[in-house]
């Protein structure tokens, strides 16, 4: 092969590639005897016909075009890889000439890593709250915990706010049944506002086993059919009962925990509440610096990085979704869409987070941040516990440049998180109405 001009032009390269007739000939021998077996013509049986008489018969070059892709590797290493360029994606085949000679010479077209330029990447100033917790939150915290070791007890009196009735109801409009307005043995929290407003308040007062009827009149803002409408439900009361909740004290704290007092509980409470938020805090902190040192970087991006982020944020969505029992078609028909107008949607963050990589990346060329052999095999190791395989498998399954790759690249956020001042947020201003 003999590579005869290279022309760059801002993120895209052009290179024109003479291939030897050996070379070319090889490729289309293999090309033949993949495809012979599919043909057939007149004389010969099935996967049967010579090779000269298919191109006699299809044309002299039927072959090469698969042919090429049979030696594409070997023009790829020779052609594009190999040059100072760093080619993004599979390059474009944009012309092919077949000489008298048997040489031919390939015209490809391919994206190229862009030209970063950073801008500041150290002391950048990023806001970051003071970290508290609320006696609210404590205090939310344990009446969850309460309402877990709550225990249900049926009673024989008037319902009251509070109480949860088992109901059965109809509704009714001008005496005819409506679509949705019908329930068996539903558990209502009367005072929840489950239901529209005046139903759960003349609940109230019935005993078990008794029935009645129950004027409604529906918001104005509800359903079109039954919006401003009044209605009637015909309403049975099945059971009726009251859930009672432990008092919050010492015996509380020892019945749900390993504490003997309630203060006690509530220290470890707001102790784990704080890290928490600090953790959350800490990863915010660290979202915007890296975000922040991206706005300040140059560079044109080009669409194939773009893309290949793109492909991963959809792939990545599928897969939570397919967990959740939906497919990417399925949801973005719910979202009034379709699966074009979820790219779309994903395009904006998938833009941001391509321009965060390349600045990540010209950080650790920049920095020479690199990693010892030491820490590639700890992360070999890492993956291997995370995902319980063995550590030779998962050699054999994750590519070493990626392992680097990542290394290197939380070097990167390491360092301009390290460099980064906190300071405090600012205070919102208020707008007169």
């Amino acid at each position: 092969m003999n590579v005869k001009s290279i022309e760059k032009k801002g993120n895209e390269a052009t290179v024109v590639v003479e291939i030897d007739k050996e070379l070319m000939e090889s490729g289309v021998n293999k090309a033949y005897m993949k495809a012979r077996k599919n043909i057939q013509i007149p004389g010969f049986r099935k996967g049967k016909a010579p090779r000269k008489m298919i191109e006699a018969m299809y044309g002299a070059h039927v072959f090469y075009e698969d042919g090429l892709e049979e030696i594409f590797p070997e023009v790829y290493d020779f052609a594009i890889a190999k040059q100072e360029f760093k080619a993004i994606g599979r390059p474009n085949l944009t012309d092919m000439q077949i000489g008298d000679d048997g040489v031919v010479t390939l015209t490809l077209t391919t994206e190229v890593y862009p030209e970063v330029t950073l801008g500041q990447y150290k002391g950048l100033e990023v806001e970051k709250a003071e970290v508290t917790v609320s006696d609210a939150q404590v205090q939310a915290e344990l009446d969850r915990m309460a309402q877990n070791v709550a225990s249900t007890e049926n009673v024989e009196r008037a319902a009251e706010m509070g109480d949860t009735a088992n109901i059965d109801f109809e509704g009714f409009d001008n005496g005819v049944p409506f679509e949705g307005g019908k329930g068996t043995g539903f558990d209502l929290k009367l005072g929840s506002g489950q239901f529209v407003p005046g139903f759960e308040e003349q609940v109230v007062g019935m005993n078990v086993g008794e029935e009645k009827d129950i004027n409604i009149t529906f918001p104005e803002d509800y359903h079109a059919e039954l919006a401003g409408k009044p209605v009637v439900f015909h309403v049975k009361l099945n059971k009726l009962s009251v859930t009672n909740v432990p008092a919050q004290d010492d015996e509380f704290a020892k019945d749900v925990s390993e504490f003997e007092t309630l203060e006690e509980l509530k220290a470890d409470i707001r102790a784990k509440a704080l890290e928490q938020a600090q953790k959350q805090a800490d990863s915010a902190f660290e979202q915007n610096a890296v975000e922040k040192a991206a706005e300040n970087t140059t560079v044109d991006m080009p669409k194939a990085l773009v893309e290949a982020e793109l492909d991963t944020q959809m792939e990545r969505f599928a897969y939570q979704l397919q967990m959740s029992g939906y497919s990417m078609e399925r949801y973005a028909k719910m979202m009034g869409g379709d699966v074009n107008t979820m790219r779309n949607a994903f395009r904006p963050a998938a833009e941001k987070q391509a321009k965060i990589s390349v600045t990540l990346e010209k950080i650790v060329e920049v920095e020479g941040l690199s990693v010892s052999d030491e820490e590639i095999e700890a992360e070999f190791q890492s993956l291997a516990d995370q995902y319980q395989l063995e550590l030779a498998k998962v050699k054999e399954m994750v590519p070493m440049n990626e392992i680097t790759g990542s290394l290197t690249t939380r070097k990167a956020v390491k360092l301009i998180v390290d460099n980064a001042v906190a300071v405090a947020p600012k205070a919102e201003e208020k707008t007169e109405a």
